[in-house]
């Protein structure tokens, strides 16, 4: 099976070392090509043009930011609907809008190619680890067929339904992201100003019901002031919005959609999601 892989940013590269890795023959392309120069460097293939990728592969991974991205790497003068499409498999890792997954693969299909929107659960290091939780929709024969290559990014592979399902957990999933991690920057807040130290608060945490490995990892990255972007607070800005635009409308969620709407036009837009605590001091 010929592997492509489309965008190689903080995500997308390791996840498609990892199929190298694992022994896959796998051709790369980037928008940007510096971030081609390592894959050139191992010797592994790159593609001038998306149209040129999908022509040479049986699967084609997309992990890339947002719907614009995807129309473009779609529609584009030299995009995947201009290649070879037939008996082809696209699945689309990126965090975006069903609409856009739904309206992609009909396009697919009427070139006799096949879509899975299978966005993923985790940021930078379980990707390098291959732990990630991938959250499938599409056609579950098509899911079943990408499965074994599903199993080396990740620790589970979830199929949830039809076309867009994926994208709607995803964003499901990313709300609750960020009410918790809203939730510990104000309660961190409430009990600095009440005169308990950070750490006591993160010792009680770590060792009550509310324990869980991103509550250490967030409170951790408070104690050492490193807000290094795991995953920014920008894409979880992002996030939301198309989790709004799709219905979300509670009152947590619509709380911590304002707050990280407003934090997204100050400097703590590429920082990391916990930064959120910086906006509300």
């Amino acid at each position: 099976m010929k592997i492509g892989w489309i965008g190689l940013g903080k995500m997308g590269n390791p996840m498609s070392q990892r199929l190298i890795k694992a022994g896959y023959v796998v051709q790369v392309y980037n928008r940007t090509k510096e971030k081609e120069m390592l894959f050139k460097q191992q010797g592994i293939a790159t593609a001038a043009t998306p149209s040129a990728l999908i022509s040479e592969t049986d699967v084609v991974f997309i992990m890339v930011s947002d719907d614009a991205a995807i129309r473009e790497l779609f529609g584009g003068a030299n995009g995947l609907l201009k290649g070879n499409l037939r008996g082809k498999i696209i699945v689309n890792m990126s965090t975006v809008s069903p609409s856009i997954s739904r309206e992609m693969s009909a396009l697919c299909a009427e070139q006799g190619g096949d879509y899975l929107d299978a966005p993923v659960s985790g940021s930078v290091k379980p990707a390098e680890e291959g732990t990630l939780v991938v959250i499938a929709g599409g056609d579950r024969k098509v899911f079943e067929k990408v499965k074994p290559l599903f199993d080396q990014l990740g620790s589970l592979s979830v199929y949830v339904g039809e076309c867009g399902a994926g994208n709607t957990a995803k964003l499901a999933t990313n709300a609750f992201l960020g009410i918790i991690t809203q939730g510990l920057a104000e309660v961190t807040l409430f009990a600095e100003q009440k005169g308990i130290r950070k750490e006591d608060l993160f010792s009680i945490l770590a060792n009550s019901a509310m324990a869980s490995p991103f509550v250490k990892m967030k409170s951790n990255a408070i104690l050492q002031d490193n807000f290094n972007a795991a995953f920014a607070l920008r894409h979880l800005a992002k996030d939301l919005r198309l989790a709004k635009a799709e219905g979300l409308d509670e009152p947590l969620g619509n709380i911590v959609y304002q707050s990280y709407q407003e934090a997204e036009k100050t400097n703590l837009a590429d920082e990391d999601i916990i930064a959120i605590i910086k906006y509300l001091q």
